[in-house]
């Protein structure tokens, strides 16, 4: 018989951006910014977010699959945003 898998913690992270092409108020507001505060030279800003996760899982794989999932319905709107994930 052998014994189940003991869950572990995993750490997730979702990094969550506006897609190419979608305009980015924030991201424009930053960059403006950052020119009257004399950086010059930044030709563009793009703002996002990182979303940390901790998992009780015994799968890597399985919980990588359910982040994508919670990506699809909560954490990302996949109309607009692309997303990456990073299990570690």
């Amino acid at each position: 018989m052998t014994a189940p898998l003991k869950a572990q913690v995993l750490k997730a992270r979702v990094h969550v951006m506006l897609k190419d092409g979608v305009l980015d108020p924030q991201g424009e507001a930053v960059r403006h910014a950052l020119g009257t505060l004399g950086f010059s030279g930044v030709e563009a800003v793009r703002q996002g977010k990182v979303i940390e996760l901790d998992l009780s899982a015994t799968d890597k794989g399985a919980a990588e699959a359910e982040v994508r999932a919670m990506c699809e319905k909560l954490l990302a709107n996949t109309v607009i945003e692309k997303y990456t994930v990073e299990i570690a």
